[in-house]
């Protein structure tokens, strides 16, 4: 699945390409690490790449200490190289993570809920009680074969409870990637039980919760859930109209560059012919 490049030990920085990560670098971990270079004169470890069959390098694991040398202005950086598969990449990426750096409980719940995926993928043979019926019930049985050994892995590992792991991984899984960045702009740090709240919720609530958070204007996803079932009585109705074209703002906002376009490309002409039939709105 993997072998070390022994003959590669330092590359060239600006060779080393970073491609998509399940987090980006924090400045504070960036900050830290140069201030240790500072006191010791030397980056203590070095970084994981990865030889790709094009001839290219990308990142595996050390992403604050490579922005840092960036930042620092090095033209090498010590590595280890190895030629492997995406799942090795991966995890090699999330266990540095898990193991290296003070998560947030957001970013451990992604981390865990991909190390799991990428898991089950490496050994298929733990995801087999999944499809098993129950003999009394006929029920399909939960994946408890998988979730069990994972969980048993994954916590002898790390040095955490199996109880944590699960609970980790059953927020992580429902979470969609614009919710994870999202959240990470929240001004609070988002915690396990506000991850489990938003793990209950349909689309619209979701929605106003993961906004409420994002924009500091609750405390935690449960004083956002209440807020958004506040009996109708409490707050002044709200003109339809207006409230779908709040609707299209927030979809648009949250939609990415390559949605827009694409809706652009559809709708665009009528949206030029609303224009030429009734001009534009007054001042």
């Amino acid at each position: 699945m993997a072998e070390l490049l022994t003959t590669i030990t330092e590359l060239p920085v600006a060779d080393i390409e970073i491609g998509q990560r399940l987090r980006p670098a924090s400045e504070a971990g960036v900050q830290a690490i140069i201030a240790s270079i500072g006191e010791l004169g030397v980056m203590k470890d070095p970084i994981h790449v990865r030889r790709l069959k094009d001839g290219k390098t990308s990142l595996l694991a050390g992403l604050h200490r490579l922005t840092a040398a960036r930042e620092l202005g090095w033209e090498t950086i010590k590595v280890a190289c190895w030629r492997c598969n995406d799942d090795f990449a991966r995890l090699m990426e999330i266990d540095d993570n898990l193991a290296g750096a003070e998560l947030t409980a957001l970013d451990t719940a992604v981390f865990l809920a991909e190390r799991k995926r990428v898991y089950e993928k490496l050994h298929p043979e733990t995801k087999a009680a999944a499809f098993k019926g129950n003999q009394h019930t006929g029920k399909l049985a939960a994946d408890t074969m998988s979730v069990a050994t994972f969980a048993a892995t994954t916590a002898e590992k790390f040095g955490i409870t199996e109880r944590h792991v699960r609970r980790m991984v059953a927020a992580g899984e429902r979470l969609a990637g614009d919710e994870v960045s999202r959240l990470r702009k929240a001004a609070r740090p988002v915690g396990l039980k506000d991850l489990q709240v938003i793990g209950t919720l349909g689309p619209t609530e979701r929605y106003a919760v993961v906004d409420a958070l994002a924009e500091g204007k609750a405390k935690s996803a449960a004083k956002a859930l209440a807020a958004v079932k506040a009996p109708a009585n409490s707050t002044p109705p709200v003109d339809p109209h207006e409230q779908a074209y709040l609707d299209l703002c927030r979809v648009w906002k949250r939609a990415s560059a390559v949605a827009q376009r694409r809706f652009a490309d559809e709708f665009g002409h009528e949206v030029v012919a609303l224009i030429a039939r009734h001009g534009v709105a007054a001042e």
